[in-house]
């Protein structure tokens, strides 16, 4: 099913200030949160769906690659493996609770803000790679299998930083919870706030014994080799986003994203110009008057073009639909072949006669037409 537009999901327009879209983003999550709506899957699609629109549009840098590139640049391109969502409610409500200023009007959800079931939940930092693609790799989209050096859960702990997994008790102060609720009477009656314990940091446990192996961390540097799968017609410098693949939170936390850029490899022979491939192709003298067939190198293998006799230079022949596809999918751009004259710089005597009795010949006294005259200035422009 193809993900809506994200300012369509928050019902706001492309130039809403960040404060309009945050307080757009709350007025759905207040509609669609599942405490009120019970047993709705249709409700809780709806809250993920919100919450992913939100983590895009409050990001500045993530909405400018979203306005530019669509859910492709933010990680959202049907099939291509990328995931700009969460993976549940409670990775929603550690990531975005603060926006509710740390208390939900008695909906569990949110809790303490930056939380999980109540406790708090570290998340593990973003990772940032490079890739670097060739132009077929571009058109027809890849997969790629990348080493990364990155934090991971400690098998020895099983990412809990306590000795054998299990060398911890529940928190005296919070009794597990993570929070610690105070009530205060004050002129307006007795008012509530909820905070993070500071005895266990919100992670609801006290740790009686720390693993040898990740000194309690519950997480070791090591490598892991990533599947990723990048979708057809990426760009140099398009950020791509792969959900959860950054690193390992602390002690059984929130994993970071994997942030993959991508850059491009130069192509001998043909040029990208958007969705657009240019070649430059040179002709001899005699065979642009007297016309010729030339081989035009693709992306998929060379493809045969006629050139008709008298053809003239910086002519464009359009090749439709041999260009780059659209990133999100709005066709294919195409492959233009610009015609140039190679003028010999020496010319033996022999070929010399040839062109001094072509001076006077006719077919070579008669200039450019007024058309063909407006063509040519109209194919300088597009190239200066």
């Amino acid at each position: 099913m193809a993900k809506r537009d994200y300012y369509e999901v928050l019902e706001v327009s492309k130039s809403a200030s960040p404060e309009e879209i945050k307080k757009a983003y709350r007025k759905k999550a207040l509609q669609f949160h599942p405490d009120k709506n019970p047993g709705n899957a249709e409700a809780e699609e709806k809250f993920k769906e919100a919450a992913e629109a939100y983590e895009v549009l409050s990001n500045a840098d993530k909405k400018k690659r979203y306005d530019q590139f669509g859910h492709a640049g933010v990680g959202g391109a049907a099939g291509g493996g990328f995931s700009g969502g969460f993976r549940d409610v409670e990775d929603i409500f550690s990531s975005f609770g603060d926006i509710f200023g740390g208390h939900f009007g008695g909906f569990g959800g949110f809790g303490g803000g930056s939380s999980r079931g109540g406790r708090r939940v570290s998340r593990g930092s973003d990772l940032r790679v490079k890739v670097t693609l060739n132009l077929k790799e571009i058109i027809e989209g890849v997969e790629k299998k990348i080493k990364v050096k990155k934090y991971v859960a400690c098998d020895h702990c099983n990412g809990t930083g306590a000795k054998n997994g299990s060398a911890y008790s529940t928190c005296g102060t919070c009794r597990g919870s993570g929070q610690v609720t105070r009530i205060a009477n004050t002129i307006l009656g007795q008012m509530q706030t909820t905070s993070t314990c500071p005895t266990c940091q919100g992670d609801g446990k006290m740790i009686t014994d720390k693993c040898s192996n990740c000194a309690g961390e519950g997480v070791v540097r090591d490598e892991e080799v990533i599947n990723i799968k990048i979708p057809a017609g990426v760009g140099e410098g398009m950020q791509l986003n792969v959900s959860g693949r950054g690193n390992t939170g602390r002690r059984g936390g929130v994993n970071g994203d994997l942030l993959v850029v991508i850059t491009e490899e130069e192509h001998p022979e043909l040029i990208r110009d958007g969705n657009n491939l240019i070649y430059n192709l040179f002709l001899s003298f005699p065979e642009i008057t007297l016309g010729t067939t030339s081989e035009i190198p693709t992306a998929e293998g060379k493809v045969k073009v006629k050139i008709d006799a008298g053809t003239q230079p910086e002519k464009i022949l359009r090749l439709r639909g041999k260009g780059i596809p659209d990133v999100n999918g709005y066709g294919k751009g195409d492959l233009l072949v610009r015609i140039h004259v190679w003028i010999p710089k020496k010319l033996n005597s022999e070929e010399r006669r040839t062109m001094e009795k072509l001076l006077g010949s006719p077919g070579f006294l008669e200039g450019p037409s007024d058309s063909e005259k407006s063509f040519f200035e109209k194919m300088k422009d597009m190239f200066e």
